[in-house]
């Protein structure tokens, strides 16, 4: 079922990257053109305006699944994990930390002659 989803997911997302590239920026971008009739871009097909009209309703479809996928992806990612968090222990069941083979003693003294510190 994961897997069936995260295909589905990638599919909408180059899906929604194709129509996104489409689209005509302000600056031209790779926008398909097709204003007028001189044998550019689409020509009679459709009208600049209907064109612009199909492809906003069409990346905001593609942009609402691809929320809807990811959501249900991390959802179902998630289950059957176990939550661990400090947060979820009472305050008087652990222990301090102390490194291991340590103990809370004070210090064992040398076995052999210390050399003095030089001042």
């Amino acid at each position: 079922m994961l897997t069936v989803l995260l295909v589905i997911h990638l599919l909408i997302s180059i899906a929604l990257v194709g129509i996104v590239l489409l689209q005509k920026s302000e600056g031209g971008g790779l926008g398909m053109g097709g204003g007028g009739g001189g044998g550019g871009g689409m020509g009679g097909f459709m009208t600049s305006r209907a064109t612009a009209n199909l492809l906003t309703r069409t990346t905001a479809i593609l942009a609402a699944a691809f929320m809807i996928s990811s959501l249900t992806l991390a959802i179902l990612g998630n289950q059957g994990k176990v939550s661990r968090s400090i947060l979820d222990t009472p305050a008087g069941t652990s222990a301090p930390a102390t490194p291991t083979g340590t103990t809370d003693k004070a210090p064992a003294k040398p076995a052999g002659p210390t050399v003095p510190l030089a001042k």
